[in-house]
Formats: structure tokens, sequence, C-alpha cells
């Protein structure tokens, strides 16, 4: 099993594989395409980006500067926001769903590095998928950490680092988020 076929199968595998690294490198060709985009295209998607994605609704719009770690594992629904500065490290399948808005420097993780300082330095790491549900908000600074899900119309409060599932409609924030409002 190559080491791409351990990440999409979500098993440990060595991120300094040199197949991951030139998937990397697309991305980052891709990324930097979009991020010098002309000012008149401000939150259009750059042809080289949409074309990473996995899937890419309608109305989508994506605030420059952008970064993700391959592109290839994000799928954005119909009229998604993501501001300036949003960095999705996509090792697995990251989801967001329609109508969300992530809010400037927001970051979404995927990505779990070996404890073992040894086995940190081979570059093994193991990913957890992100899904976002819709009509999301998630506010500015915001952290989603890996295997976490987020329900339809819930709201992550700026700066929170959201280590736990939200349940939809729910309000959370804080660092670990907690729970401000249930679903009313």
């Amino acid at each position: 099993m190559t080491e791409r076929q351990k990440m999409a199968a979500g098993e440990w595998y060595c991120c300094l594989d040199p197949e991951l690294e030139v998937l990397r490198m697309k991305a980052r060709r891709a990324v930097h395409a979009h991020n010098t985009c002309p000012p008149d295209d401000r939150g259009s998607i750059a042809p080289e980006l949409a074309a990473l994605f996995a899937g890419i609704g309608q109305d989508c719009y994506v605030e420059a500067p952008f970064h993700c770690a391959y592109g290839m594992n994000l799928s954005l629904g119909d009229r998604v926001y993501l501001n300036a500065g949003c960095v999705i490290l996509d090792t697995a399948p990251v989801c967001i769903g329609s109508d969300s808005m992530l809010g400037p420097t927001v970051q979404i993780y995927c990505a779990q590095h070996a404890k073992d300082p040894t086995l940190r330095a081979q570059g093994l790491e193991i990913d957890h998928p992100v899904t976002i549900g819709e009509n999301v908000w998630i506010g500015g600074g915001a952290i989603i950490m890996p295997g976490v899900t987020i329900g339809d119309r819930a709201i992550v409060g700026a700066g929170s680092v959201v280590t736990k599932d939200v349940l939809p409609g729910e309000t959370v924030v804080g660092n670990p988020a907690r729970s401000i409002r249930p679903d009313p």
C-alpha cells in the first residue's frame, strides 16, 4: 500500500513521501495562482484552484490569501464564503456545507502527528476528516481540530478552538469551545 493510499484509508502514513510532496506542490501552485488574482477578481476562485478541489458548488467565494495542503480533499457546497487568511490542511476530506461562512484566519486541521518524537521526526501522521454542515457561521480566528463535525446552523465564536463535535444549531465559544446556547 502506498503512503497516499494509507492517507486516504485513514491509516498512519509518512507525510514526507515523494508522491505526496508532488501533490502538495500542485496545490501550492494552484493556491499561488488564486492568491495572485487581480483585485477586481476579489473572492472569485482561480480556475486552477477550483479544478483542484474535490467539489465546488455554485457562487462560492474564497478571499485571498488562502491556503490548503492538497485541495483534492476539499468540498464546498453552494454559496460558501471563506474570508481572507483561511488555512485548510485537508490531509483528509473536509466538507463545508452550503451557505456556510468562515471568518478571517479560520484554520481547519485534519492531521494528527505521532506523539512519540522519534516517529514524529520520521513524518508519521494520521488524518481525521472534518465536516461542517449547512448554514454554519465560524467566527474569525477559530481553529477546527481533526475529526470534528459541526452540525447545520451551528455558530462557532471568534477565536474558539473546537476539539469536539458541535450539535446542529448549537453556539460554542472559547478554548476549548463549549456550548453557550443549544438549538433554539
